[in-house]
Formats: structure tokens, sequence, C-alpha cells
């Protein structure tokens, strides 16, 4: 073994190769088409920028939500002043102020201690309260029946200092379930004609209804135009052809009883005996209850 070698070895050169080498120069590299350079962006100054919220002159600021807030409207809604709806119109239009600024912000919440000045007037809220009635004859819902017919309100005076209404309308010879509320948001909800829940009624005939015009009545019918859907009728188990059980989603007394006299048949007595899941079950003629927490939340989801 020669030096040269053994240097190689020793320095862990490679071994010089036997090609040989070419002089001719390589081709340049094409250079990669390039797109338009990217713009670093300050993710901290973006988010900052999006989360700046734009100040209204006389805007009440924004705040976290807290225990016990409540939205403006309902809480407008809540002091028997209007409903909902009527309190977002009052609302967009300025006539609502909070802690003395006006406030046009649909969904602004109300917190404990807020002063709440609606058209003008402070409000105060007061709590909801639901009365369920067993109504007796010869009391009306109207306020223009004159001294002859007592109001129904006198059978429920003394249940509550709020200002409450009946849901729906009773005339003198109605009897049965009425619900009275200061809840005005329930109190439309259940007056309108598009609403679900069902009531039940027992209705007592001059005569025995005919069993075709029971059919024709459960298949539905129209009246002054209006289509009626009746869910169910049957007669009462026990009781003569003339006493009759109805099932719809009118709350309108005067609908039952156009039904029957439009097949003519002359209406003596109607009894509400069930109003939207509620029922006259240990309630007497007469008296009235306060309903129960369940009870009211299985009205709201009606």
């Amino acid at each position: 073994m020669n030096n040269k070698e053994g240097n190689n070895k020793r320095s862990g050169a490679r071994p010089t190769s036997s090609r040989p080498s070419s002089n001719k120069p390589k081709p340049a590299m094409q250079k990669r088409a390039q797109g338009p350079k990217k713009v670093k962006t300050n993710t901290k100054v973006a988010e900052a920028e999006v989360n700046k919220v734009e100040k209204k002159p006389n805007q009440a600021p924004k705040r976290p939500k807290v225990k016990d807030e409540i939205r403006l409207n309902k809480y407008i809604s809540n002091s028997g002043t209007c409903s909902r709806r009527d309190a977002d119109i009052y609302i967009q239009s300025g006539n609502v102020k909070v802690n003395g600024i006006p406030v046009t912000e649909m969904g602004y919440m109300v917190k404990p201690g807020d002063v709440v000045n609606f058209d003008g007037a402070v409000l105060t809220p007061e709590k909801k309260v639901y009365i369920l009635l067993n109504k007796p004859k010869n009391f009306t819902t109207a306020l223009d029946e004159g001294q002859e017919y007592r109001n129904v309100l006198e059978l429920v005076k003394g249940s509550t200092t709020a200002k409450i209404g009946a849901i729906g309308r009773m005339d003198k010879n109605t009897t049965g379930l009425l619900v009275f509320t200061n809840d005005t948001d329930m109190i439309r909800k259940f007056t309108l004609p598009s609403q679900k829940s069902t009531k039940i009624y027992q209705v007592s005939l001059d005569k025995n209804l005919k069993f075709e015009d029971l059919e024709k009545i459960n298949k539905g019918l129209v009246l002054d135009g209006h289509r009626v859907a009746v869910d169910e009728i049957s007669y009462i188990e026990g009781e003569s052809k003339s006493e009759i059980g109805i099932q719809l989603k009118s709350s309108n007394i005067k609908v039952v009883r156009a039904i029957f006299e439009h097949f003519e048949y002359n209406v003596l007595r109607v009894d509400r005996v069930a109003f939207a899941g509620l029922t006259k079950k240990n309630l007497p003629r007469g008296n009235w209850r306060m309903l129960t927490e369940q009870e009211v939340i299985n009205l709201k989801n009606v």
C-alpha cells in the first residue's frame, strides 16, 4: 500500500471517480412561478378591529350578562304596560330610557337596580300571576252589560293586587274554566285565531242531537265563510243524546253555540270542562286557585 492510498483511507475521503468529467455547463433551472406575496397580518390587531363596536350617540353601552337580568321588552311587558311586541315598537322609536340613556337596541338586557323610563314614566315590573276560575252562571267578562249581571273579576277579588284580565270572553250563561293573568303576552297568545290549544265543552241542547248531524259536525263545517275544525264530538256517556261533548281549538264561546245553531238546535248551556290541559278537578263552581309552576310552563309551551 502506498502512502497516497493510506492517506485517503485515514482522512475518510472518497476515492476518485473514474467517470470522465464533463466540461459542458449545466442548463439554468427555470424559476418557479410565484403567486402574490402573502401579507402578514397581526392577528391581535385584526381581532381588536372586529371586536370594536361603533358607539352610537346616546346609546347605553353593552355589558356582559349578569344574574337575574332580563330583556328590556320583557321588563316592559312585566310591568303590565303593553305586550313585548308593542314594547319593541316603543324601544325602536326611542321612547324608552335605561338609567337616563335612550335605548333603541333590540335585545338589550336590564339588570337589577336599573331604572327604566317608558314614555316619561318609571316602570315597576310586577310578578306574573295565573289564576284558574270555575265560573258560575250570571257573571260575565264584559264590562258594558250594565248592573244586571256582575263581572267575573268580583269572583277573584282579593286573589292578587296585580291588574289582571281574563283570557277570552264568557257570557252570563256560559260556565266553566276561565284563566286570569297579568301576563299580556299569554293573553294575546290564547286569543289569536292561530293558537293550537284544545278546549273541551259540555253542551246541553233543547233536543237530542241526530247521529247524522253529529257526523257532519265531526267532519267540520263552514260558518260565516270561515272553516271551523272540530277535533272530536260525542254523546256524553250515561246522559241523554242532548248532552254533547265537543273538543276544538277555538276559545270563542260564540263559535260553540253557532255550530249547533247551524243545524237548528237551541243551546241551553255551555260548560268549559278543559282548557289547554287544565281541568276542573278539585275546583268547585265559583272557586278559584293559583296555577302551579308546572301548569304555567305547560301553558307557555302550548
